[in-house]
């Protein structure tokens, strides 16, 4: 297959669209025009979205997806090429956070963080890549975390390992489906400027964060945004397997 041109629209499917930090970059993919199916755990809100986005429905559609069942993303792509007779982009977004002092968790508690965070990327890419390859084209954006790079300082030992995994996951997909048209590609945020960050980050606790951040304030979530619509465009053809930092200069390489 020959690659979509620059004015052919393409549809997305972002997993844990419905807010933060994946609404961002539905809205961002949809603003840039892209066919978005808003995916999410919990269905209303994705559907709310999706309206927001474009009441009609022409453009924007929002269905349930957990990333934990991998049936649920082969219906989610299937909805896309039935809405629109073709998907080209899949973002993992969606992710578990538990944090946890490292002595406090248990087995089973890690292991069900890397299920769902790493698993759910790495059945996502599977699923959707197969598709692409056959096609002859695709674009996948996992969102991975400066705590997969640095060990995590606020997050969970099993938080961090799985983002530490979704790192490694986008380079073997990236070698694998790179020679068939499709890349596959990482962000990794450093904190961000959100509602859940600062819920987490309360009284004297940003100023420390603040403090240490090279740049001396938190990163800019349509920021990160803009980078998937970059990084999911038909002229990103030779960026494959690369980790984008966006962290203030907290971990530098």
């Amino acid at each position: 297959m020959t690659e979509p041109s620059l004015t052919t629209p393409q549809t997305a499917v972002i997993t844990g669209a419905a807010q933060g930090l994946g609404a961002e970059i539905a809205r961002a993919l949809h603003s840039a025009g892209l066919r978005i199916v808003v995916s999410d755990v919990d269905a209303d809100r994705a559907n709310a979205l999706a309206v927001e986005l474009d009441a009609s429905g022409e453009t924007a559609i929002g269905l349930h997806l957990d990333i934990d069942r991998a049936t649920d993303f082969q219906a989610a792509l299937d909805q896309g090429i039935s809405r629109w007779g073709s998907v080209e982009v899949l973002v993992n977004n969606a992710a578990r956070t538990a944090i946890k002092p490292l002595l406090d968790i248990d087995l089973s508690e890690f292991n069900s963080v890397l299920a769902t965070n790493a698993g759910g990327t790495f059945a996502g890419s599977q699923i959707f890549g197969r598709y692409f390859k056959e096609r002859g084209y695709g674009r996948i954006v996992n969102l991975a975390s400066l705590a997969g790079q640095n060990g995590g300082t606020a997050t969970g030992a099993h938080y961090a390992a799985s983002k530490g995994a979704i790192l490694t996951l986008t380079k073997v997909f990236a070698r694998e489906l790179g020679p068939f048209g499709v890349t596959c590609n990482a962000i990794a945020p450093g904190p961000m400027d959100t509602p859940a960050v600062r819920q987490v980050l309360t009284g004297d606790k940003l100023d420390t964060v603040l403090a240490n951040i090279p740049v001396g304030q938190l990163g800019d979530p349509a920021f990160i945004a803009e980078m998937v619509v970059t990084l999911t465009s038909a002229r990103a053809a030779f960026v494959n397997g690369a980790c984008w930092d966006v962290n203030g200069g907290l971990y530098v390489r």
